[in-house]
């Protein structure tokens, strides 16, 4: 059973011009019904398939990896191909992650790409204790719809599952990786007041594709989901302009890149990731010539086996500081009681591993049983 109303995949038949649109993370196709049913009303076939794991229930994102729901889209692209002679694709938040990853793989039969406040990263702290906290914690509470209209409809989970939002840190950082491969022509549409999605993401994904013409969209009265905000009809007339100014030429492909300078970007994309550091005090020709004896590592001892008291104490340790990062990053109160569960969470563990200690040096033990 569904917990979102609506949420099914839908196709709009028209001509033989498609569009593919995708919606975002936890979203569904009724998050970006408004914008392809008016692009649906200037005769184009629009398909809007519902992402894996999405517009049942949450538990079932969490069970879904970011490969899962790109499936999706090619599944529904190869679909709307037998369909059509052009495609465009249209994505939204990370269904824009998930469009720029079909055309860095399929750029040759897509005719463009729009995209409306993408995602392909995401700088808040707490990213980095997801590879932790998604094994303590399944979900967190999401934020209220962005939307600046008054009383806007959830068609969206209530909740982010953790496991699957780490599983998108994998899938943005390799749409950033390979920007460089986007040639198709592009509109960016992005809001100056998203609360979800940092409207650099938009500025990154400008300045790295190798698009030759952009076509940039700024809203200023809408938030996160222009679809359901103030300006969707701009949206849409402005999707539309777009799309007929490549059907008519006036907007034109990118010349695929030759060999040379797809290496040239590849290296330049590469290098990026790199740290300059200079303050090595050796060199690389310094490592040759030092005696390859002094290169040989003795294989780590095993390590000693923890004791069922020292684990437990070690685990509420690691939890409670998780509870009190999560409540100091996030604001998340999972008790309703503040911090406080993780602190004594914390000073429990760390008690009892003292206790154990001075337990074990005073029964005349070497320390090498932990």
């Amino acid at each position: 059973m569904a917990d979102i109303e609506n949420s099914q995949s839908f196709l709009l038949p028209g001509g033989k011009v498609g569009i593919l649109m995708i919606h975002g993370f936890t979203g569904s196709p009724a998050t970006v019904e408004p914008w392809a049913r008016g692009l649906a009303a200037d005769g184009y076939t629009v398909s809007v398939p519902r992402l894996a794991g999405h517009g049942t229930r949450w538990e079932d994102l969490n069970e879904t990896r970011w490969q899962d729901w790109y499936q999706s889209v090619e599944d529904a692209f190869l679909d709307l191909k037998k369909r059509c002679d052009r495609i465009f694709v249209a994505g939204f938040s990370v269904g824009g992650a998930l469009g720029l990853k079909l055309a860095q793989i399929r750029g040759s039969e897509i005719e463009g790409v729009l995209l409306l406040n993408p995602s392909i990263f995401d700088e808040r702290k707490i990213y980095y204790l997801l590879p932790l906290v998604k094994h303590l914690i399944p979900s967190l509470k999401s934020g209220a719809m962005d939307v600046n209209k008054p009383n806007p409809v959830r068609h969206s989970y209530g909740r982010l599952p953790l496991k699957a939002l780490d599983s998108l840190r994998g899938l943005w950082d390799s749409v950033e990786a390979e920007l460089y491969m986007v040639t198709t022509p592009l509109m960016v549409a992005y809001s100056v007041q998203d609360h979800v999605v940092d409207p650099r993401n938009s500025e990154t994904i400008i300045d790295n594709v190798y698009s030759a013409d952009i076509r940039e969209v700024i809203f200023e009265k809408s938030f996160h989901n222009v679809a359901l905000d103030y300006e969707a009809d701009i949206l849409i007339e402005e999707s539309s302009l777009f799309i007929q100014d490549v059907l008519t030429g006036e907007i034109t492909r990118s010349e695929e890149l030759d060999e040379r300078e797809l290496i040239d970007a590849e290296f330049d994309a590469i290098v990026s990731g790199l740290s300059l550091d200079q303050s090595s005090p050796t060199t690389y020709l310094d490592e040759l010539d030092r005696p390859q004896a002094d290169d040989f590592i003795e294989p780590n001892p095993r390590l000693p086996k923890l004791s069922e008291s020292n684990r437990s104490a070690i685990w509420l340790l690691a939890s409670g500081s998780v509870l009190i990062l999560i409540f100091i990053f996030t604001g998340f109160d999972l008790f309703g009681t503040g911090a406080w569960p993780g602190v004594i969470a914390s000073i429990a563990g760390l008690i009892r591993i003292m206790w154990n200690t001075a337990r074990r040096f005073d029964d005349g033990e070497d320390g090498a049983r932990l």
